[in-house]
Formats: C-alpha cells, structure tokens, sequence
C-alpha cells in the first residue's frame, strides 16, 4: 500500500545553475532527473532509496540521471540541486561537507564554487537555452546559436553531457514555471508562460523530474531569488 502522499515545506532558494530546499522532506517517488542532487541531514541521518537500495547517511549524493526516491516524510534536511553543466559532482561533496547544513554557506559557497569549463560551441547553446523566454526555442535556433548543424549539436550533448537537447530545454522551462508558480502564477498560467501546453503537461513534468505533485508542494516553500 502506498503511503499517504505529504508535501515538502521550508524554502527555496534559487540561483543561475543551482537551488537550495531547506525544511522538511515529503514523499517523492522514484525518479530521475538531469541535476545532481546532495540531501544534507539538519541533524542524524538522512534516508532515501537510491537505485532501489535503501541508504541513510547525513549526506548523501545522488548523480545526475540517478533514480531515487524519498519515501520518509518530515526529515529535516538541506537539499541541493545543482546543473551537471556547471558543477562536478566532487566539488559539491567537498562543499557540503566542508559548509554543513547551512543555509547561507552553502549559498554562498555554490556562488564562489568555479564552474565547469565546457567546449566553447556548447556554452553558446547554454546561453541562449538560460536566456529562454516565453516564445519557442527549436533545436535549429540553438545549433545556429552555436554555429552548429542539428546534428553536430546533439552529437555534442549527447557525448559531453549524455543529454539530449531536448531533455536539457525541458529542465529549463521546469526551472522557469516554478518560478512564475511561486510567485504567484497560478499553475496554468505559469506553465503557458513558460512553454508547457497546459498545466497537466507541466504537472506530469514535475512529477516525472521531481517524484513530487506540484499543487500540493509550490504553495508550501517559500520563495527566494539569488543574484
């Protein structure tokens, strides 16, 4: 029988290429997504089912495009969402264990952190896919971007990132409704806005990138802007 399904609560703090939740875990089903994700415990140990294994620790790591899930509600933890593109996963082990479970280190830390150098061609196509805005953003529109054809651009993802384009202008949209939800969009309006055909297409997105049911979580984290 499944368990009841509970809410996150706390706050979201959200910079350029990383978020911070902090506060108390819901449940999450299993899932994969495209960032790295670290759970900081406030206090004991943290537990989750990472590829189909039980693990509690007071950190504990998560790869990108790892399954996993978190089937314990009202755990109190840190946790970290960061962009494979602009971070190793290492460096952000190292930071959580040097910082803690603190809010403001840790923020402070992922701004100072130095990011990834990637292929010149592939921080164009980045750029113009953080800079998306409510029209449409075809994959020709990055490959020209980066002075690329379509293909030698998903060559490119795919064999530095093993991600497709699309997958990757998904997470971005993901990243901007959440935003708009949480400052006050409704659901539909902020997933219209930011390129989902409805709010169902958009909740289904963060239930398969996240585990989570967007009504019941967004209207519970406060929201935060990092510079």
């Amino acid at each position: 029988m499944q368990p009841t399904e509970q809410a996150w609560q706390g706050e979201l703090w959200l910079g350029a290429d990383f978020c911070l939740v902090a506060g108390t875990t819901g449940h999450a089903r299993s899932h994969a997504h495209y960032a790295h994700q670290l759970l900081m415990a406030c206090e004991g140990e943290v537990k989750a089912l990472i590829d189909g294994q039980p693990q509690q620790a007071s950190l504990l790591v998560i790869g990108s495009n790892q399954r996993h899930a978190i089937l314990d509600s009202d755990q109190r933890v840190i946790t970290l969402f960061a962009e494979p593109l602009a971070f190793e996963l290492g460096d952000l082990q190292r930071l959580c264990r040097q910082a803690g479970a603190d809010l403001q280190k840790l923020a402070a830390g992922l701004c100072a952190l130095p990011r990834r150098e990637l292929d010149p061609r592939l921080e164009k196509a980045l750029q113009r896919i953080r800079a998306l805005d409510d029209g449409a953003l075809p994959a020709q529109a990055l490959a020209e971007a980066a002075s690329l054809s379509l293909s030698q651009l998903e060559r490119l993802f795919s064999g530095t990132l093993g991600l497709s384009v699309r997958r990757l202008v998904l997470w971005q949209r993901l990243r901007q409704a959440l935003r708009l939800a949480m400052t006050g969009s409704s659901l539909t309006s902020a997933a219209i806005a930011a390129g989902f055909a409805d709010s169902a297409h958009f909740s289904r997105s963060v239930r398969s990138q996240f585990g989570i049911r967007a009504d019941l979580t967004l209207r519970r984290l406060k929201f935060r802007v990092l510079s």
